[in-house]
């Protein structure tokens, strides 16, 4: 499917954003907490990559029933299973890690909220920047498949 393409490079791109993340919300975290400052900035930009990566990742999964009677039923299925475990998994794991010592809270939120809004970001631009046509079997007056 042409739309691939558009995911994987919000994939490579979401993971080079979280790459910067990492690092400018480790060396932040760590001049304002030390080593929790630096573990809660990676946390905090592993669940933002995790919410985007699960995302586009089911979006692609999914085109793989492109052609089969049964796609609209299984691309939705999976989209859908997709944002439901992003949505538990996100629960769990703040629920689990904001009572912990060497978690600081506010260093991983704001990881999570930059992650999330540079998500965002990332894909407003992937897909801005694509050249996916809006119809997929269209024939225009004068084409070759026309002339036949």
């Amino acid at each position: 499917m042409s739309s691939n393409k558009v995911f994987v490079d919000a994939l490579k791109y979401g993971a080079l954003l979280a790459l910067g993340i990492a690092l400018v919300g480790g060396v932040i975290g760590f001049f304002l907490d030390g080593s929790r400052g630096v573990v809660s900035a990676l946390i905090g930009t592993a669940l933002s990559a995790i919410m985007l990566g699960i995302t586009a990742g089911s979006i692609l999964f999914a085109n793989r029933f492109h052609g089969s009677d049964l796609f609209v039923g299984a691309f939705f299925g999976i989209v859908l299973g997709g944002w439901l475990l992003k949505f538990v998994v996100f629960l769990v794991l703040v629920f689990l890690l904001a009572d912990q010592p060497w978690v600081n809270r506010v260093i991983m939120l704001v990881c999570v909220i930059v992650g999330v809004i540079g998500s965002l970001v990332v894909d407003m631009v992937v897909v801005a920047r694509s050249r996916v046509g809006y119809v997929s079997d269209a024939q225009l007056p004068g084409d070759q498949k026309n002339a036949q």
